[in-house]
């Protein structure tokens, strides 16, 4: 789904019962296992233990999913956690959506920034490279 919210996919799991493992999330999602236990540790998925094995479950799998477009968005990872784990909880949704719509707003104003920092930048370049070009056809 090109530039989804996170919001848009329920953390429920969608088909029980269907596992994963860190080799098969690794492959759909193109990480590396390294990533996929980071985020582990950050919290954001939580597998199961068969012995020194994770199993992943349809839950993990999306969590996963939300994170990646979390961080497409420009959001931390504690950012992308504090909302994933707001949309799982039977919480005021009222509540979550403000709360996502201010996140939103914060990372919207951070890029127009970017963007306006970018333009001067460029029409410095291009300043530099007309006087360059200048300073090569001159005698």
């Amino acid at each position: 789904m090109p530039h989804a919210a996170v919001a848009e996919v329920s953390t429920t799991s969608p088909t029980p019962g269907i596992t994963y493992t860190i080799s098969e999330l690794a492959r759909e999602f193109d990480l590396t296992t390294r990533a996929i236990r980071f985020y582990e540790d950050c919290g954001l998925l939580s597998p199961q233990r068969a012995g020194r094995n994770r199993i992943y479950t349809a839950r993990d799998r999306t969590r996963l999913k939300l994170t990646l477009r979390g961080k497409r968005l420009g959001l931390t990872l504690s950012e992308v956690k504090e909302l994933v784990d707001m949309y799982e909880s039977p919480r005021d949704t009222q509540a979550q959506l403000k709360k996502f719509l201010t996140v939103l707003a914060m990372h919207r104003q951070q890029l127009e920034q970017q963007m306006a920092d970018l333009h001067v930048t460029l029409d410095e370049v291009r300043t530099h490279e007309k006087e360059a070009k200048r300073l090569l056809n001159s005698p």
